[in-house]
């Protein structure tokens, strides 16, 4: 089967681009032929660009907080400008501000949903308007991809992260509601939840343990392949996807779904009925029983590329 994964011609936006994982996936992708816009916060994008263009590539800085509405606005006025086209959205900026619920504060949670959740909406809201445009213009689909960062954390309700993963299952809400909004317009829209190990994971993983291959398992090139392929040409069937990735490993996750459903003997339910179900359809049921998605630690049990197995 042959594939087209070449991204020649095509302008991408990456955000949080100055280190780390999204460094890795914007240099990905102007390594698959594409014009880079970078986006950080500070003199970090400027050194991205250099590297991507030290070796023959096409990219401009632009930095900013991916909270400003407006700077969503400008990052695609600056690929279309400078590259001719905005074709591909990788949201990736975030911080941190760990606690558990109880230490949580104001400021913890709202810095938090702001640069995550809001920042991904900005650049997803401003790439919408475009494409909308476009395609109108065009008098049929165009080309468009956006990858969004989720985590496990949403999958697991992290309990030292109540900010943090509620961000996450807010951008993964977000990018389902993006992959049925814009797929008539030709976009695609994926999610990824990745373990890599930059300067914002730090303290999440242990050590570097990169065995006989030489790339450590967690290293943020191994996100970037997949970061890769979604944006290509190759990748136009999958939309509205969640993937867990790391090591050598890719996982699509499942869907929700029903697993019983409690039915009224009459018109409606009365308390005790309702209660009586409910009490005993739960009895003795194990602490993890629950809907977090706890069999994704199962994940953990494949052998990585070193041969190591990574911990949460």
């Amino acid at each position: 089967m042959t594939q087209n994964l070449t991204l020649d011609g095509r302008a991408a936006v990456v955000t949080g681009a100055g280190a780390g994982l999204g460094r890795a996936e914007a240099l990905a992708l102007a390594d698959a032929g594409a014009a880079v816009v970078v986006n950080d916060m500070g003199a970090a994008a400027h050194d991205v660009v250099d590297e991507i263009r030290a070796v023959g590539g096409r990219a401009v800085a632009v930095t900013g907080d991916v909270s400003d509405w407006a700077l969503g606005e400008e990052l695609v006025r600056t690929a279309v400008t400078e590259f001719g086209s905005m074709d591909i959205l990788v949201n990736n900026a975030g911080i941190l501000r760990d606690k558990m619920i109880f230490n949580l504060s104001e400021s913890d949670w709202d810095d938090v949903i702001r640069v995550h959740l809001k920042g991904h909406a900005a650049t997803s809201r401003a790439a919408a308007v475009h494409w909308r445009q476009a395609s109108k213009d065009a008098n049929g689909p165009v080309y468009g991809r956006v990858i969004n960062t989720s985590s496990e954390a949403f999958l697991f309700g992290s309990a030292g992260q109540p900010n943090y993963s509620a961000a996450k299952a807010g951008i993964t809400a977000l990018t389902l509601s993006t992959a049925q909004g814009l797929s008539r317009y030709g976009v695609r829209a994926n999610a990824i939840c990745p373990r890599a190990r930059t300067a914002m994971t730090a303290d999440a993983f242990g050590e570097n343990n990169t065995g006989a291959s030489g790339l450590d398992p967690l290293a943020p090139e191994r996100v970037a392949t997949l970061v890769r392929y979604l944006a290509s040409p190759a990748s136009d069937e999958v939309n509205g996807q969640v993937f867990v990735v790391y090591g050598k490993m890719v996982a699509l996750m499942e869907a929700p779904k029903v697993e019983h459903r409690f039915d009224a003997a009459g018109s409606a339910f009365t308390v005790e009925e309702l209660g009586g179900q409910l009490s005993s359809y739960f009895s003795g049921r194990g602490p993890y029983e629950t809907y977090s998605a706890y069999s994704v630690a199962e994940l953990e049990k494949v052998a990585l590329a070193t041969g190591e197995t990574v911990g949460a």
